[in-house]
């Protein structure tokens, strides 16, 4: 028997929960929990997938743990209808480089493989001068390398 995966959203008093529900063996659950790292389940295919929301000037969730080696796959969905955002990761040590405009109210994937363990911001650097970046603003998280 294969694996049938359903993803969803919802937004809650807590904040986002995106929930991944797997009926089959090599059954992979994702939970958020507003706040809380989240180790990214390596899927059958060995892809490690989770699903990111961009808000006004947040992701959800901020800290994802991930597999060194692996190859990652991020889903991430824009809620803003009128902001855009980005999601992007810089380490030129650790031959890291992320840059993925997502538009207002979009879905892009970001794919990339990490080759060194460590902990590396992810953030979006969108503006609107001469107001403060949306970093600034707290658009920031880490990838925790293991």
């Amino acid at each position: 028997m294969g694996v049938i995966e359903k993803s969803c959203c919802a937004l809650g008093m807590a904040g986002w929960l995106t929930v991944t529900l797997a009926i089959g063996h090599a059954a992979d659950t994702l939970t958020f929990t507003s706040g809380s790292a989240i180790a990214v389940p390596i899927s059958p295919d060995g892809v490690q997938r989770a699903t990111v929301i961009l808000d006004s000037y947040s992701y959800s969730p901020n800290h994802l743990v991930v597999e060194n080696g692996k190859p990652v796959e991020l889903n991430l969905i824009s809620i803003t209808m009128i902001t855009p955002h980005n999601f992007i990761i810089k380490d030129s040590a650790a031959s890291l480089s992320v840059e993925q405009d997502v538009g207002a109210g979009r879905t892009v994937v970001a794919r990339f493989v990490p080759t060194q363990p460590g902990l590396f911001p992810f953030f979006c650097d969108k503006r609107l001068w001469p107001m403060p970046s949306h970093r600034d603003k707290g658009m920031e998280g880490i990838l925790e390398v293991k």
